[in-house]
């Protein structure tokens, strides 16, 4: 067996995932249509693929612990001059999402990792393209909000291609995950069974 890149993330659910991804794609950054819209817990993150099941495990026990909570993104931010990013701010959520991903990062798991920066949740939306892209993105999408509840976190592989698929949704509170499958072009849709995080 070979190794994987993995990352979990919480998905920004329609129809506020599929705008901004439209969005980053119209600012100029070609890795768009490759990354699901989303608010990152663990980063690309290489594993060996045989502890996959035991990630899993994990996951599951990880979110099993947690209630749904309420997300709301307000506004724009950067990292810029560290870091050629611009995102949109989580402004409600926040500490939430700083906790999960501090116990799905735990040493005592097996997603230990560490980062090259301290964890910001926000959601990218352009980063590596052109100054004059990263100004339209950070003054056109200002005044940008949106809201709900967050009922889930998701587990992500990255394919040779390059394009991030949703492997599985760990719901809040259940103990159990929930299988995504690949629909036309390769995008991830969940399973039907309530498992979206709207």
């Amino acid at each position: 067996m070979g190794t994987v890149t993995l990352g979990v993330s919480i998905a920004v659910p329609e129809p506020y995932g599929s705008l901004l991804q439209e969005r980053r794609a119209g600012f100029g950054d070609p890795a768009a249509y490759g990354i699901p819209t989303h608010i990152t817990l663990v980063p690309p993150t290489e594993v060996p693929e045989e502890r996959l099941p035991e990630i899993e495990e994990y996951l599951t026990g990880v979110a099993a612990g947690h209630q749904p909570f309420p997300v709301r993104l307000q506004g724009t931010g950067t990292f810029r001059p560290l870091s050629p990013v611009v995102y949109v701010k989580v402004k409600e959520g926040h500490s939430l999402c700083h906790r999960l991903q501090h116990l799905i990062r735990d040493e005592s798991g097996p997603l230990v990792r560490e980062l090259q920066f301290p964890y910001h949740p926000h959601v990218t939306v352009a980063h590596g393209i052109s100054e004059e892209g990263m100004d339209r993105a950070f003054e056109e999408l200002a005044g940008y909000e949106a809201a709900w509840i967050c009922r889930s976190f998701a587990l992500y592989e990255q394919g040779p291609d390059g394009v991030w698929r949703k492997l599985y949704d760990y719901l809040f509170g259940s103990g159990r995950p929930v299988s995504a499958v690949p629909t036309q072009g390769g995008n991830p849709v969940d399973t039907p069974s309530g498992s979206s995080t709207a």
